[in-house]
């Protein structure tokens, strides 16, 4: 298991489109990812279940990553919220 902190820095947060996109990033993974803000832990792969996080620009998150590709998975992740910062 992989966990990392992560910052939220696109203007909107992660929701709507950037949320979209991310669920769709992470769907192409088989190990199980969750993000972990707080108490609340929830399914990576479920845009309902990012949405509901409300997660703002500048908020943390932890992101964890569990199977047989994981080490590919918070890499993409990774490059994720980091292009994030200058494209979405």
């Amino acid at each position: 298991m992989i966990k990392k902190e992560i910052s939220i820095m696109h203007e909107q947060g992660l929701r709507a489109r950037p949320a979209a996109m991310f669920v769709q990033l992470t769907n192409k993974f088989m190990s199980d990812i969750f993000v972990e803000q707080q108490y609340k832990k929830v399914n990576a792969k479920s845009i309902m279940c990012i949405m509901a996080l409300g997660l703002l620009k500048g908020e943390s998150v932890t992101v964890s990553v569990d199977g047989p590709d994981e080490e590919e998975a918070i890499k993409f992740i990774e490059e994720f919220f980091e292009k994030a910062k200058e494209t979405l």
